[in-house]
């Protein structure tokens, strides 16, 4: 067992010293693509700038005989493109692959300055975070950087929901979680065949109102993933790391997209996948609180003075845990205002129309 005073002690020498806290940046949209696609290779620049984060992927969607022209594109296209503010991530093949080694070593070594979070696919428990934590840092010293890079898990078999809270502090590198639904479904052995979302067959039904069981009983959809997610949510918050919900895979149906980011949203995720350019307004959207929750927040924290004792606004009291779920909303509109003038502008609007 190692000591606790050797948790933020790099793990290889001359690798730079871990990050004590996580730096929270806007990153309501992670925005896939297949950087072996000359296409969407060509769109990165453009996308690049509408998103919070952008993520060169090398797992799934990607052939296995194209696995290598993917890794090679992102190498180009890092070198080649300034993101600004944006975050660049890339999502490496499986622990268990053929390709991960490759993947690591050659975007650690030739990109590795660029690079600011690595995903890790299909995480089992916290010995597959040391595994890359001590890879990474011997990775990181060969290649001189000064940064290191963090690593994000993404929660897609059951043995990794058991071990999720460990899986969370496994790591002074570790990001954040995200929720792989398909790859879970499967290894759950669920039966739907949907990429996200909700499924129709999932419900409950009011209670009869009398001998005929059909007639009048109404039925509503209930969310297969509410569970997951605020275990998720929980591990991470212990652990002051950030949730996210991951792909919705029905591009077309954006009305059902966003019920299932703002349930996320709700639940504390910070942001979701982008698997369309189509998604990324929509996690935009939601992960961005609303205009109005923004100046009724500050008007709660402005009415509470020192956030002590007890007040009625409206009829409805507020007391210190209100202020604290209120700093919440204010604290994310502010990091997100600071970068984006009109939604600086609408929150400061609808501030000023609420407070007179």
């Amino acid at each position: 067992m190692r000591s606790p005073k050797d948790f933020f002690a790099p793990l290889a020498l001359g690798a730079p010293a871990p990050v004590r806290e996580i730096p929270v940046t806007p990153s309501r949209m992670i925005h896939f693509f297949d950087p072996g696609n000359e296409k969407m290779a060509a769109k990165v620049p453009d996308i690049a700038k509408k998103v919070d984060v952008l993520l060169g992927n090398l797992e799934d969607a990607v052939r296995a005989d194209r696995k290598e022209a993917a890794r090679a594109g992102l190498v180009s296209i890092a070198k080649a493109n300034d993101f600004g503010k944006t975050q660049l991530w890339t999502r490496v093949n499986s622990l268990d692959s053929p390709w991960v080694l490759d993947d690591l070593v050659t975007l650690v070594t030739e990109i590795g300055d660029k690079l600011d979070v690595i995903m890790v696919p299909k995480v089992e428990g916290a010995q597959d975070i040391h595994y890359v934590d001590r890879l990474l840092a011997q990775l990181e010293a060969r290649a001189g950087l000064t940064k290191p890079l963090l690593v994000h898990a993404i929660l897609e078999t059951a043995s990794g929901v058991a071990n999720v809270e460990e899986i969370a502090g496994a790591s002074p590198r570790m990001q954040g979680i995200s929720l792989g639904p398909a790859d879970l479904a499967a290894s759950r052995r669920m039966k739907t065949t949907r990429v996200g979302g909700g499924h129709p067959g999932y419900l409950v039904r009011t209670d009869p109102t009398g001998d005929d069981l059909n007639e009048g009983r109404t039925t509503y959809q209930q969310d297969l993933w509410h569970y997951t997610v605020a275990r998720m949510v929980d591990a991470c918050a212990m652990h002051g790391i950030l949730p996210y919900y991951g792909p919705f895979g029905d591009i077309r149906d954006v009305v059902a997209c966003e019920d299932q980011f703002r349930n996320a949203f709700l639940l504390g995720c910070v942001g979701a996948w982008s698997l369309h350019p189509v998604q990324i307004d929509i996690a935009k959207k939601v992960f961005s609180p609303s205009p109005s929750d923004v100046a009724w927040a500050r008007r709660v924290i402005a009415e509470m003075g020192d956030g002590t004792g007890a007040v009625m606004i409206d009829g409805k009291m507020q007391d210190d845990a209100s202020v604290k779920q209120c700093r919440v909303v204010a604290e994310l509109a502010g990091a997100l205002a600071a970068d984006d003038p009109e939604l600086a502008a609408a929150y400061d609007a609808a501030t000023k129309e609420t407070l007179g």
